[in-house]
């Protein structure tokens, strides 16, 4: 059977015309790289070179076998170097689960020109405002708002310092007018969340350095968050939202923010993966360019929060 090393050698010293010159080239003797092409002379049953004490030149069979030994080399070159390039680039299937409101106005364009990144790759992406169970359900990772405090699964954080914050619309401001106080949110339509069945409608703060639990009621609730935020977009109430789904809104001064100094429940978001081994390199570059997106938004996100408000005070965002 041909030595691949043998036809590479050959190739080499039809080059060089010199055995010496190639042993000094691949780190060998020449005795071994002169051993190397009798073998192969012994496996093709011709003769490759004529040899003398101050010459080496192909012999006619040599020149004929030439090409096709040059072909072979080249063409295992060339496929080592595809599978490479294929290993490289992400293929495969990747399910993604997030909640509904970040799904679609954040995540959505940043994952598309991920995927168009890596065409190869196949994303399954499912909205839910509904807590996926990342050991029975068929995901990859989960984008999670909340403390992060089951050890059982890898939690990497993506805006820890995102917190929830009061927003309304100009219009209801103008209608309604702008509660003062953490009491006076009592009087007012407030746009409630439904969880798992449950009316998330006791909203958290802190006051002067202690934390409050204010209760709060209206005619709309809906178990999609999106839907709170077009809500409150439409000047149906008072909106109590992560700033990461609100922030680009009131920058628009489609919403404006309330009660800035009296900030909203830490809301830290996460990328969520079932175990170490599931941290694939689609998973680890998706992280990475989720990552940075983040902390780029969040930048943005803290100078409009130091921008003086219209209506007085600070505005309020991350960090």
């Amino acid at each position: 059977m041909i030595r691949l090393e043998d036809l590479a050698l050959f190739v080499r010293s039809a080059a060089l015309g010199s055995f010496s010159a190639v042993a000094r080239e691949v780190d060998l003797l020449p005795g071994q790289v002169s051993a190397a092409i009798k073998r192969l002379e012994r496996d093709l049953d011709i003769r490759l070179f004529a040899r003398s004490t101050r010459s080496l030149r192909l012999t006619a069979e040599g020149e004929q076998y030439l090409p096709y030994a040059e072909r072979v080399l080249e063409t295992l070159r060339e496929g080592h170097e595809r599978l490479h390039r294929e290993r490289a680039g992400l293929q495969g299937l990747l399910q993604v689960s997030a909640p509904s409101d970040l799904g679609r106005n954040l995540l959505l364009p940043w994952l598309s020109a991920f995927c168009r990144e890596h065409p190869r790759l196949t994303l399954r992406l499912l909205l839910s405002d509904q807590v996926a169970d990342i050991f029975r359900d068929p995901i990859d990772v989960a984008i999670r708002y909340g403390p992060m405090e089951d050890a059982s699964f890898i939690a990497l954080p993506l805006a820890p310092d995102n917190r929830r914050v009061l927003v309304a619309a100009p219009d209801y401001l103008q209608r309604c007018g702008r509660p003062r106080t953490l009491d006076e949110l009592a009087g007012h339509a407030c746009l409630v969340y439904l969880l798992g069945g449950r009316a998330h409608d006791k909203w958290g703060f802190e006051e002067q350095g202690r934390r409050r639990v204010i209760a709060v009621r209206g005619g709309l609730l809906s178990d999609d968050a999106d839907v709170v935020r077009r809500w409150a977009i439409a000047g149906h109430g008072i909106a109590y939202k992560s700033w990461l789904d609100v922030g680009e809104d009131v920058a628009a001064g489609r919403l404006e923010l309330l009660l800035g100094d009296c900030p909203g429940e830490a809301a830290p978001l996460h990328l969520v993966c079932p175990h170490r081994k599931q941290f694939s390199p689609a998973v680890q570059q998706l992280y990475a360019l989720l990552k940075s997106r983040f902390a780029a938004l969040g930048e943005r996100m803290r100078r409009r929060a130091l921008a003086p408000s219209p209506h007085g005070g600070e505005g309020w965002g991350e960090g």
